[in-house]
């Protein structure tokens, strides 16, 4: 059978992983990314599959959400999960990647498809024919307007903000030191700045009183929860970083022997160990007041910044309302996917273009619809961003929340349900995947 073209809109995550299954199925893709003849406000290279906030894709455990969410990808044959554990770098119990490596892996496959064409130009209207779109949250003005005339509805939109990133070398070690919480040993994969209480102290001040780029109070609902900038969380109370992002459980401060006050994580951005992000930093604050607030954390005084932080407006639609149950627009052959879709995160942006490829292949050979099972981490994520009765929609990452209850009568610890969660969800896809070998050949054995 000879499939049509596949236009795919957007070279981030979902639409690379998009391009990628689509080829694997025979389908010809033309895979547009506006990128370097038209940038945005989060981007810093050209580069296909850039990682524009943070290098890390969150838990590798099975018992946890994030890493169910894997599983269940590796299961279904996800290309940029195995690019991202190829160019992996240590970060404890998380998955986190060399940024360039990563993005220059996801590159190479695609390069060597002969299925995908990729054109370097800005789409400023929905193309004809089989359409995905995965131009991301930071989709262009002209298509943006376009959708939003096409869904007849007004997209909606949150403050987004990326954390900064500094050069190793300027690091002062003997103030600095490596352990992962919990690790006796002294072996981890963050460094740690350790603050004494009237460092702290000192550090909140400024911090509260410092400069934004954007001077006025965010309202709650402007603000992602996942991505709240440092100084906001610092508004709510002056112990909310301590007991968040700055908590000091399990370290132990080799100077004193002792636990310290707050502690912030630095976690390497690449294999090398050159450069390193300030974890749960992500900021408003001007690049100047960046350079001399964050240089008041023990160790990084004499810091040099390879990027400062930023904040930037990401859109996305109300998908429940405006979109069916495969994100596709009602009577179109146009479907969105990854975080346009409010599907947020790295590793869900790419269950999202993996699942669009899924149903755009069903939709050219006439099969049923992908429908995961609700029990498993994708499949509720995708349950609860399909479901009309969904109100007051916000970006949503995987997480056990969304998952039907156990109903086995049994008591569990936290970990112990959780566990049972992902041995349930696994069980089941694997039973889907195996019933539907017109679209998974490998029957969830990938």
């Amino acid at each position: 059978m000879t499939l049509p073209t596949v236009t795919v809109v957007g070279g981030g995550l979902a639409g690379s992983e998009c391009a990628l299954d689509l080829a694997r199925r025979g389908v010809p893709v033309r895979l547009i990314e506006m990128r370097p003849e038209t940038t945005s406000a989060a981007h810093h290279t050209a580069h296909l599959a850039e990682l524009v906030c943070s290098n890390s894709l969150k838990a590798t455990r099975r018992d946890s959400a994030a890493g169910l969410l894997k599983e269940e990808l590796r299961r279904m044959g996800c290309s940029l999960l195995a690019c991202a554990e190829e160019t992996a770098v240590p970060a404890g119990g998380a998955l986190a990647v060399d940024r360039e490596a990563f993005s220059a892996a996801v590159e190479k496959r695609i390069e060597d498809e002969p299925l995908i064409e990729v054109v370097r130009k800005e789409v400023r209207d929905i193309p004809a024919g089989h359409v995905v779109i995965a131009a991301g949250p930071l989709c262009s003005d002209a298509l943006a307007e376009r959708i939003r005339e096409k869904l007849g509805a007004e997209s909606l939109a949150f403050f987004d903000a990326a954390a900064p990133i500094v050069d190793a070398a300027s690091l002062d070690r003997s103030v600095l030191f490596t352990q992962s919480r919990y690790d006796d040993q002294g072996t981890g994969d963050y460094l740690n700045a350790p603050f004494n209480r009237e460092e702290y102290e000192r550090f909140i001040d400024e911090l509260l009183a410092a400069d934004r780029v954007v001077q006025k109070e965010f309202e709650a609902r402007d603000l992602f929860q996942a991505c709240q900038p440092v100084e906001e969380i610092a508004r709510t109370g002056r112990d909310a970083l301590r007991f968040g992002a700055l908590k000091p459980v399990g370290l132990t401060d080799p100077r004193t022997g002792h636990r310290p006050w707050a502690a912030v994580q630095l976690r390497a951005e690449n294999t090398e160990g050159t450069a390193y992000n300030l974890v749960g930093f992500q900021t408003n604050l001007t690049w100047p007041e960046q350079k001399r607030v964050f240089r008041m954390i023990p160790g990084l005084e004499n810091a040099e910044f390879f990027r400062y932080g930023v904040m930037h407006r990401n859109t996305f639609v109300d998908a429940p309302h405006v979109l069916d149950k495969t994100f596709a627009i009602p009577g179109t052959t146009v479907r969105l996917a990854g975080q346009i879709c409010g599907t947020e995160g790295y590793v869900e942006a790419m269950a999202s273009g993996l699942l669009a490829s899924a149903n755009t292949y069903a939709d050219l050979i006439g099969a049923d619809p992908v429908s995961l099972p609700v029990t498993g981490a994708l499949g509720s994520l995708v349950a609860y961003a399909t479901d009309p009765v969904t109100e007051n929609y916000q970006p949503m990452h995987v997480n056990f929340g969304l998952v039907p209850p156990l109903d086995d009568g049994r008591r569990r610890s936290k970990r112990d349900r959780y566990a049972a969660y992902a041995e349930r969800a696994l069980a089941d896809l694997d039973a889907y995947l195996s019933s539907r070998g017109d679209l998974f050949n490998d029957g969830g054995q990938n």
